[in-house]
Order: structure tokens, then C-alpha cells, then sequence
């Protein structure tokens, strides 16, 4: 179960201020419904890309004490 800000509130935000938990999320979620997406759900989607994108991805080379190598959003 995803514990953070719905798309609702997100949606009213940059995507440079949504937390790498909420982009992995999304990003995961959309991806899912891919064939599915109107053109507007299309765009979103790909913003969402390009953010993370912008970010250097969503994965860590390496695993330490305060994270591990993926983005858990649950």
C-alpha cells in the first residue's frame, strides 16, 4: 500500500518537488495502464519520465546504511 500525497495534491505541484517514492510509484502505476491513457495521462506519464530522468534514475549504484539500491514507495 502506497503511504504518501494522492495525485489530486501532486498534480497541483512541479514534478522537481514530488519525492523519488512518488515518482517510482506513479511511474509504476502508469506503466501498468500504458494502453489505456488518454492524451493528458500520456503527457503526465512522460513528465513523470523526464523528471526522474532529470534525477539520474530512480536507482542507486550502490547500497549503504540509509537506503538500498531501489526506491521503495511502500
Amino acid at each position: 500500500m502506497f503511504v504518501g500525497r494522492d495525485m489530486t495534491e501532486l498534480s497541483m505541484m512541479p514534478k522537481t518537488e514530488w519525492k523519488d517514492s512518488e515518482l517510482a510509484f506513479y511511474h509504476h502505476s502508469f506503466q501498468q495502464i500504458v494502453p489505456y491513457l488518454n492524451v493528458e495521462g500520456q503527457t503526465i506519464h512522460r513528465e513523470i519520465i523526464q523528471e526522474i530522468e532529470s534525477r539520474g534514475g530512480l536507482y542507486h549504484q550502490e547500497a549503504d546504511w540509509t537506503h538500498g539500491t531501489r526506491v521503495q514507495y511502500d
